[in-house]
């Protein structure tokens, strides 16, 4: 069994149910709780796919830990690599905006996934591995993550990278671009959006897309909402349209993106270093296809809810 890693946050979105309008006087909108944090997506989405995937982390033993772990395995989510603690759950406040963008402040001081301790080696049966969001940039679980990132890198592994840009908790940008780029040389596909993608480039050390494949990235994979997926190589360009859908919100849509990528590559027996090198456009294209068709669905319901094989139309 070739088996998928994601590594990374796990966290429950508050999710306002109505727009808030400032001065209006009226009533705040009740909250909804529900799982979630961009790796965690990511993880679920596999699982839903038929991948198989295990996700590493550190989760809380409060009722919302519980609630994760429990939404993990429900979904197919290998949970032996995550560490259990008493620090609580992280919360992300999301507020959705009349075109369904969600936008996040997040409550993450003191909190249990940015405890992660090393894991040590991973089991032998793990082809690929896959990081982002908070995770990589909270301490001190980001300097865990990225020793495992090189550490995966260097024994052979499949390494892909989602930064999911949160410029809310990155205290230093500049610091932050230049982490980013270090990673790239350990790194084999990047997904980004382009909000991810303006943002690293916003800095002094010319860090772009072109950039990043001279530093041997294989792929970068770039997301534009519904304008769909671009996907960049040393030698072509892909680029396949988003299917026009009626919107109810974003959340995890990116995610759901990453997911329907990853187990692209993974039917095509591509979780590996060696064969992603070797796809052609042809089989990017489809991949990417894959993951669009993934979102699609995602973006339809309301929080990060990507759907099951049997929903999509080539399963």
């Amino acid at each position: 069994m070739r088996e998928i890693v994601v590594c990374g946050e796990s966290l429950v979105d508050v999710v306002a149910t109505a727009a808030v309008t400032p001065g209006s006087g009226r009533p705040l909108p009740p909250l909804r709780p529900a799982v979630g944090g961009g790796p965690f997506n990511v993880a679920v989405t596999l699982g839903r796919l038929g991948s198989a995937v295990s996700f590493l982390s550190a989760v809380s033993t409060d009722t919302y830990g519980g609630a994760i772990v429990d939404a993990l395995q429900a979904s197919g989510v290998g949970t032996a690599l995550v560490q259990r603690r008493s620090e609580p759950t992280s919360l992300a406040l999301a507020t959705i905006g009349p075109d369904g963008a969600a936008g996040y402040s997040f409550y993450v001081e003191g909190t249990a996934d940015r405890a992660v301790t090393d894991p040590g080696p991973l089991p032998s049966t793990v082809a690929a591995v896959c990081f982002g969001t908070l995770s990589l940039v909270l301490e001190p679980g980001a300097s865990v993550y990225e020793d495992l990132l090189r550490r995966a890198h260097t024994d052979g592994r499949l390494v892909l990278l989602d930064p999911n840009v949160r410029p809310a908790v990155i205290a230093d940008p500049d610091a932050y671009r230049r982490r980013y780029r270090a990673w790239m040389r350990d790194v084999d596909v990047v997904k980004l959006s382009d909000e991810d993608a303006a943002f690293l480039a916003d800095g002094d050390d010319g860090s772009t897309p072109a950039d990043w494949i001279a530093d041997g990235v294989t792929a970068v994979i770039g997301t534009a909402g519904a304008s769909g997926v671009t996907v960049t190589t040393a030698s072509d360009i892909v680029r396949v349209p988003a299917p026009s859908v009626e919107v109810v919100d974003t959340i995890g849509a990116g995610d759901s993106i990453m997911g329907g990528l990853l187990n692209g590559l993974d039917r095509l027996g591509a979780l590996s270093a060696a064969a992603v090198a070797d796809l052609g456009p042809d089989q990017w294209r489809g991949v990417a296809e894959r993951a669009v068709q993934v979102a699609a669905v995602a973006v339809t319901r309301a929080g990060a809810d990507p759907p099951w094989a049997g929903e999509l139309e080539s399963d």
